[in-house]
């Protein structure tokens, strides 16, 4: 669904983000937590470059729930791993 065309210019891991990714487009609503809980070694700043990478994809190929859905689970992961600044209070 969001593999690449040619998937073996790829590294395993950038293989296994599109993995994730396709079993999150593919999830009932709400099961998303329980599927980014299963590959803990894969929630880090790639995935979340990965994500708004495809996100991007799907917003340029008419798809734009799809690419919001996207956005949404990258902001979520990248504030749980603290790659958002803190505000100075």
């Amino acid at each position: 669904m969001t593999t690449p065309p040619n998937p073996t210019l790829l590294d395993p891991r950038h293989t296994r983000y599109f993995g994730l990714i396709d079993r999150l487009l593919a999830c009932p609503n709400g099961e998303e937590p329980e599927i980014l809980n299963a590959e803990p070694d894969l929630l880090d700043a790639g995935l979340v470059q990965t994500l708004m990478q495809t996100a991007s994809y799907f917003a340029h190929q008419d798809n734009p729930d799809v690419a919001k859905f996207l956005v949404f689970i990258a902001r979520e992961l990248a504030h749980q791993l603290g790659l958002y600044p803190q505000p100075q209070t």
